[in-house]
């Protein structure tokens, strides 16, 4: 049977970016994004409510990321849905879930731009085309 694991995303990164690497030196990058969601109530109240998602890349998408995304930065995520289970501590076993990013692509006016895993071209604008948005 087939199955899809997709998330896409757009929103504002909620924090710097931050790498490490893991023991076999393959880089790995991590950051927050915000999406919003505004809605009028029955009643005519505006309301806005906001989503965190955590989003984790790796190799040279991770260094990309690491390099050219800033707090406050609009980008397009796309990637899986992963649950990451720990025990922490306390004992308590702990969970969240993760972007695991193959494509993030720069939306707003400082450098427009769009990274792949595994993929980098020299002299790529990252231009988005309409094929580019999922909807």
């Amino acid at each position: 049977m087939v199955s899809v694991n997709k998330m896409i995303i757009i929103g504002n990164l909620g924090s710097e970016p931050e790498m490490r690497f893991t023991p076999n030196g393959r880089p790995v990058t991590s950051f927050s994004v915000a999406t919003n969601w505004r809605y009028t109530t029955p009643e005519g109240e505006r309301r806005e409510e906001t989503e965190w998602f955590t989003v984790v890349a790796w190799g040279k998408l991770a260094e990309q990321c690491n390099q050219f995304l800033t707090k406050g930065r609009l980008v397009y995520v796309e990637g899986r849905l992963r649950t990451h289970s720990w025990e922490g501590q306390d004992g308590q076993k702990r969970s969240r879930n993760e972007i695991v990013a193959d494509r993030v692509s720069f939306l707003d006016r400082q450098a427009v731009g769009s990274l792949r895993e595994g993929q980098v071209e020299e002299g790529e604008t990252g231009e988005l085309k309409p094929d580019d948005i999922p909807f």
